[in-house]
C-alpha cells in the first residue's frame, strides 16, 4: 500500500509498504481522510519523542473493508490495556500500558490502518467523511469539558481560537452554556467565532480581561479554557475566572518556568483541570453533536489535499495563518 513514512525528525518519504494484517479483535479500515494537527508536526520535528519509521495520522475515518462490519467509521486513536487500574477505572486516557496509533504504532496516514475492533465508531450518513475527522478533536474538548463540569446556565471564556478553540465556543453553547466569550489576538479568528456561536470576542490581554469581567457583573466567567498552552494566557486565565470558578488547562504546556500571579490562585481558589486526549464515551455524543450540526465542522475545513501533500501540509500548520484551520488530506 502508498504510505507517508517518517524516516526520522524532519524527514517524510512516499513509500509503498506492506498492507497490515488485522489480528483477532482488529479491524481493517481503508482510510478515506485523514486530519494534520499539531501533534504531528511535533512529532514529525521531533519535539515529541517518537520511534522511527513510522506512519503518522491519528485523526483518522474511513472505511472497515476486513475484521468487522462494512461502513463508514471515525477511529479513536487512544490504544491501552483494559487491565490496569486506571482502566478499571475508566480512564483509559491514562494507561500507562497504551498508546496513540499515529506515534506508538502506526497511523492513517496510508491507504489502510488497523485499529482495535472496540475502537471504531459507526459514521451516520449526515456526516461528510471529509469533516468526520475532525470529530476525534472534538471528542478530546467534550473530555476536557466534562471534567470541568461545564453546564447549563454558565458563563465561559475560552483563550485560543484555533481549531480546538473553536469547537470549544461551539461545544459549550451546545452544553447550554449562557455566555461564551473567545479571545485571541486574530481578527479572522474572532469572526469566525462568533459565525458559530460566540457572544462576544475579544484581543488577548487586558481588553480580554476586562471585556470577560464586564459581561459577567465584574465577577469573572464561571469557567475559563485555555487552549493556547502559552502561560501568559494562563495568567490571564486567572485575572479571567471568578472566585471558585474553574480553570480548564486544554493547551500543552511545555514551559518548565512560569511567571504567574500565584497570589490571586490562592485568594481566588479556583478548581483547576487538565485534560488529555479522550475516552470511548465521548465518541458516540461528539459524533450526534456533529451529524445533528450542533458542532459545525464544515466551516472549520480550509484545506483538503492529497495525501501525497503532507509535507505542505505540516508546513502550513507550522505557520498558524489567518485563513487556514483545519487541513484534511483525501486519500
Amino acid at each position: 500500500m502508498k504510505a507517508i513514512v517518517l524516516r526520522g525528525a524532519g524527514s517524510l518519504v512516499a513509500a509503498d509498504v506492506d498492507e497490515p494484517a488485522p489480528q483477532p479483535g482488529e479491524v481493517l479500515v481503508r482510510v478515506t481522510h485523514s486530519g494534520v494537527c499539531g501533534t504531528d508536526l511535533k512529532i514529525f520535528t521531533g519535539a515529541m519523542p517518537a520511534a522511527s519509521p513510522l506512519i503518522m495520522g491519528h485523526e483518522i475515518a474511513g472505511e472497515v473493508v476486513d475484521g468487522g462490519p462494512a461502513g463508514r467509521v471515525l477511529v479513536d486513536p487512544v490504544l491501552y490495556c483494559g487491565r490496569c487500574r486506571h482502566c478499571a477505572a475508566g480512564r483509559t486516557n491514562l494507561c500507562p500500558h497504551g498508546g496513540i496509533i499515529g506515534r506508538e504504532v502506526n497511523g492513517g496516514f496510508a491507504e489502510y490502518v488497523v485499529a482495535p475492533r472496540s475502537h471504531v465508531y459507526p459514521l451516520p450518513d449526515t456526516l461528510d467523511s471529509r469533516d468526520a475527522p475532525l470529530v476525534q478533536v472534538l471528542t478530546t474538548c467534550l473530555h476536557a469539558q466534562r471534567r470541568a463540569g461545564l453546564g447549563r446556565g454558565q458563563s465561559v471564556a475560552v483563550l485560543g481560537l484555533g481549531v480546538s478553540g473553536q469547537l470549544h465556543v461551539q461545544l459549550a453553547k451546545a452544553r447550554g452554556a449562557a455566555h461564551v466569550t473567545g479571545v485571541t489576538r486574530s481578527a479572522w479568528k474572532r469572526a469566525l467565532a462568533e459565525e458559530l456561536g460566540a457572544d462576544l470576542t475579544a484581543p488577548s490581554g487586558g481588553a480580554a480581561i476586562q471585556t470577560v469581567r464586564a459581561a459577567t457583573d465584574g465577577v469573572g466567567a464561571d469557567v475559563v479554557i485555555e487552549s493556547t498552552g502559552h502561560i501568559g494566557s494562563l495568567a490571564d486565565a486567572i485575572a479571567m475566572v471568578r472566585p471558585g470558578g474553574t480553570i480548564v488547562l486544554f493547551g500543552i504546556f511545555t514551559a518548565r518556568d512560569a511567571a504567574l500571579p500565584f497570589y490571586d490562585l490562592y485568594v481566588k481558589e479556583p478548581t483547576i483541570v487538565s485534560a488529555r486526549a479522550a475516552t470511548g464515551v465521548d465518541f458516540p455524543e461528539s459524533i450526534d453533536l456533529a451529524a445533528q450540526g450542533r458542532v459545525r465542522l464544515p466551516p472549520l475545513v480550509t484545506q483538503v489535499l492529497p495525501l501525497a501533500s503532507l509535507g505542505e501540509a505540516l508546513a502550513l500548520v507550522e505557520r498558524d495563518v489567518d485563513g487556514r484551520m483545519k487541513i484534511i488530506l483525501e486519500h
